[in-house]
């Protein structure tokens, strides 16, 4: 079991098994301390952790603490999912781009959606919105009614004959007559 191992390993950091309803193995770990556990992770023969799969977030708003950050973590024999949680009041948790590169884009992607501050990244940027975008679109109080002007416009009419002699010219520029099917 990869808490055991966690706990031998790193006796000084606070690690809290949670049970979850898919029975995958899940571990909270507290924010200043998660690099570390993720080097453990990774490097530790006995876990073997090579593969970070996904980093995403939850907004349980308007709990307090109010997100938490999930990472997917793969070995070749078991999988795991490490959480930290956030106060929504200071939404930071440390980059983990030193144990896993990749870790920026999908650093960003949670930024991008939720907000959440990763310190230490050097390139938090929009990922998927426009880069003038407000806010955070994934959090549970971003406005989502989009104000726009109505608009309308009128439908194309025209008589069965134009219908029909549209139909037959559009066949007729790709080279096919009227009744060869399609």
């Amino acid at each position: 079991m990869t808490f055991d191992a966690l706990q031998t390993l790193l006796p000084g950091v606070v690690l809290k098994p949670i049970d979850t309803a898919d029975r995958q193995e899940t571990i909270a770990v507290e924010a200043e301390r998660v690099v570390e556990v993720c080097r453990t992770l990774r490097d530790s023969p006995e876990l073997g952790f090579i593969l970070l799969a996904d980093i995403t977030a939850a907004d349980f708003w308007p709990r307090e603490p109010r997100f938490e950050v999930v990472y997917h973590l793969a070995s070749p024999a078991a999988r795991l999912r490490l959480k930290v949680i956030v106060p929504g009041s200071s939404a930071h948790v440390p980059t983990v781009q030193s144990v896993w590169p990749a870790a920026g884009w999908l650093e960003r992607e949670v930024w991008d959606m939720f907000g959440i501050e990763f310190d230490g990244h050097g390139d938090l940027r929009r990922l998927l919105m426009p880069e003038d975008w407000e806010g955070h679109p994934l959090r549970k109080d971003f406005p989502v009614q989009i104000r726009l002007k109505a608009r309308s416009s009128e439908a194309l009419q025209i008589s069965e004959e134009e219908f029909r002699a549209n139909l037959a010219n559009d066949r007729a520029a790709r080279g096919r007559g009227v009744g060869q099917g399609h």
